[in-house]
């Protein structure tokens, strides 16, 4: 096995192949399928058409669902692969070294991208608080000729052109479907990351409700969107619109609707719940409370249909469109076990007696959420007011009860949360909040555009005073990490037994840390020369060793070591599934010492999974010194036990 350089191009330098993958996955099934197009490998759509049993030969006819103009390219964002990494920025985190948490600062959708590989099928629960398209909240990027240039130059971070981030008005001619087109690649990005068991929640008002949930059915399949949920977000009254609006939605949609039913939470019964449970007839299995017995007979068998004599001699019979929910068989199993209450004359229609401690596991989530249950907007500002020492410095953010509630249904014991429209950083603090009163240990990702702020527009003067007052630059992102650095304090104050994970890593998006190569005609031998390092100044070994884990699929927290061995430092990622040295200078009288130390440290580790080496290739004095410690890994590591030798 020789050590082979990992390019530009290279698989490791880039994000997952969404498509690739996908081809790769229709090929296992339906070899026939694949061709050979004018641009590489192909899908003959005929052929599949045939399979499906679908006699049309033309992929032009017109189709049910949504479409919109700039729906293709939207897809193929969504499988454009990420050039970009995730640069660490301990500084600016919270328990670097302890945390489970991450915070990454940056454009969505490439960030989604960066991900696939390490967190595909990992995460149980996502929420989002997307734009909701009103005419001033929604930002977006205006092309994406280089979504990482692009990102930079919108942020401030890299020269413009004169490009800018644009709201997106009403009168626009593309209103709404500026907006699907920001919405669905990063919808079909997020399922990939969804467990089989996991869900997706998101937060939308009647603007777009309906068009989001068009292409939720087409991205997770309609029998996958399963809930619809009305959220009182106010309780005063707008008396200057043509209604007052006193509530959004919030959607649930599953990645496999039966997994999702086989794990999803109960909530626990509220004290006025509670004390609607009784005893009137001193059941000795305890208080209980009556339901109906009958219902609408649109889908009754003839069985449900019958009449009922009850104890005081009282002939019940069905009224006209109802039929009873049990036969009449269950029924008197129902009657001989004391779970049928007819009053307390005997005389009433029947109802079935529900006893608490059977609802002690907790209740089937309703899809009516009452501000008085999970806060309102009103009451999320005055709780990050009160967070942020009196300053206003969001304007419409949701209450962190409302997170927890969705928390509570979708995910429990050390479960993945994700939020990439993080905003007020609500979610984590709902997740930090969450696991103190429960006990468990959920982890979040949150990722937030690096938004710029300004001053001179009033609904965000307060937000660039605070940012001033605490010495940060003025952008959103920004004020969503002070904002869980306030909420992970409060909570130590208040629980000071409390044991949990407060903190969390800071990562921002930026640029490969490997050199593209772009070649001068006119000094290609120059060009030649400056390659020879085809990794960037200025970038430090953990961002080298952070954009490694992202590309080989290897989680953000994994545990990381160093040693040295012939003056050289080696990380060991992942109790040795990845072995990186990144010295700029390994001899030919060095390599022996080196190889040993790192075979004897890979076989104290005796890592479960094959080993990957990793090594900077301009470090390597010569070819031979670098071939001599290719061989040496590849003759000491077992058949099976060796994933590769790499340099960057």
């Amino acid at each position: 096995m020789t050590m082979k350089k990992i390019e530009p191009g290279d698989p490791m330098a880039q994000s997952a192949d969404v498509k690739a993958e996908n081809i790769e996955r229709l090929r296992a099934l339906f070899p026939e399928l694949v061709t050979e197009g004018s641009q590489g490998t192909a899908i003959n759509v005929d052929v599949l058409k045939a399979l499906v049993g679908d006699a049309t030969v033309t992929d032009a006819e017109e189709k049910y669902g949504l479409n919109w103009h700039g729906k293709r390219l939207a897809r193929q964002i969504a499988l454009t692969p990420s050039t970009g990494t995730l640069r660490p920025c301990p500084e600016e985190s919270v328990d670097w070294d302890t945390t489970g948490n991450l915070m990454i600062e940056g454009d969505n959708l490439e960030v989604l991208k960066l991900l696939q590989k390490s967190y595909v099928g990992k995460v149980k629960m996502i929420y989002i608080d997307p734009p909701y398209n009103t005419g001033e909240d929604f930002v977006y990027p205006d092309d994406f000729r280089d979504n990482i240039q692009n990102y930079l130059e919108l942020t401030g971070q890299a020269d413009s052109d004169g490009r800018k981030m644009s709201s997106n008005s009403e009168s626009s001619g593309r209103f709404h479907t500026a907006w699907l087109n920001m919405m669905y690649p990063r919808l079909k990005l997020a399922r990939n990351l969804l467990s089989d068991d996991g869900s997706i929640w998101i937060s939308i008002d009647n603007v777009e409700v309906d068009a989001l949930t068009a292409i939720l059915k087409e991205v997770f399949g309609p029998e996958n969107v399963v809930g619809s949920f009305i959220w009182e977000k106010r309780l005063t009254r707008e008396n200057r619109k043509v209604f007052s609006v006193n509530h959004d939605y919030v959607l649930c949609c599953t990645k496999d609707r039966p997994s999702f039913e086989s794990v999803r939470g109960l909530l626990p019964l509220t004290e006025e719940a509670e004390s609607r449970y009784k005893n009137p007839d001193n059941d000795p299995r305890g208080d209980w409370q009556s339901v109906s017995l009958n219902a609408q007979d649109g889908h009754a068998t003839k069985d449900q249909f019958y009449s009922i004599t009850t104890p005081g001699g009282r002939l019940v019979e069905l009224p006209p469109g109802r039929c009873w929910v049990v036969t009449k068989r269950r029924f008197q199993e129902l009657v001989n076990d004391n779970r049928i209450w007819f009053g307390e004359d005997g005389n009433n229609v029947p109802r079935q007696k529900s006893f608490l401690f059977e609802s002690k596991g907790g209740l089937v989530p309703h899809t009516l959420w009452t501000a008085g249950e999970v806060g309102t907007t009103d009451s999320a500002k005055k709780d990050i007011i009160a967070l942020c020492d009196g300053n206003d410095v969001f304007d419409t953010p949701k209450p962190v009860g409302l997170i927890q509630r969705i928390l509570e249904v979708g995910s429990s014991q050390g479960d993945v949360v994700l939020d990439f429209f993080a905003g007020s950083g609500s979610t984590g603090h709902a997740v930090i909040d969450k696991n103190r009163e429960d006990g468990t240990s959920r982890r979040y990702i949150l990722v937030q555009l690096p938004e710029r702020l300004d001053p001179s527009n009033k609904n965000q003067k307060s937000a660039c005073a605070f940012c001033d007052l605490i010495h940060s630059p003025r952008t959103l992102s920004e004020l969503t990490k002070e904002r869980l650095r306030r909420a992970g304090k409060k909570v130590k104050e208040e629980t000071p037994l409390f044991a949990g994970d407060t903190g969390f890593r800071v990562f921002k998006l930026d640029t490969s840390n490997i050199r593209p190569w772009q070649p001068d005609r006119e000094k290609l031998a120059q060009g030649e020369l400056e390659y020879q390092d085809n990794l960037l100044e200025g970038r430090s070994e953990q961002d080298i060793l952070f954009e490694l884990l992202l590309k080989l699929g290897l989680d953000l927290m994994v545990p990381m070591e160093q040693r040295t061995f012939a003056g050289k430092t080696v990380h060991s990622i992942g109790l040795g599934a990845l072995m990186v040295c990144l010295a700029e200078e390994i001899k030919r009288s060095e390599v022996e010492s080196l190889a040993q130390g790192i075979l004897d440290w890979w076989r104290e580790l005796a890592p479960a999974v094959p080993v990957q080496f990793v090594f900077r290739d301009s470090g390597f004095a010569d070819d031979v010194a670098k071939t001599n410690l290719a061989a040496i890994l590849e003759q000491n590591i077992p058949s099976g036990q060796l994933a590769g030798i790499r340099s960057l």
